[in-house]
């Protein structure tokens, strides 16, 4: 089940999202900071 949750963004950083969104590899906006979240889970939440 998803649910709604609000989040605020950097201009530059919604520009990247709608950058990676013209490459037709997501559904939308949130499926982008969805998996970008799930990445950050696998690496543990640490900086590379």
């Amino acid at each position: 089940m998803k649910r709604v949750f609000s989040v605020s963004l950097g201009e530059d950083t919604i520009s990247k999202i709608e950058e990676i969104l013209e490459s037709g590899s997501f559904r939308n906006k949130s499926h982008v900071v969805e998996e970008a979240i799930i990445q950050l889970f696998t690496r543990g939440g640490k900086d590379e």
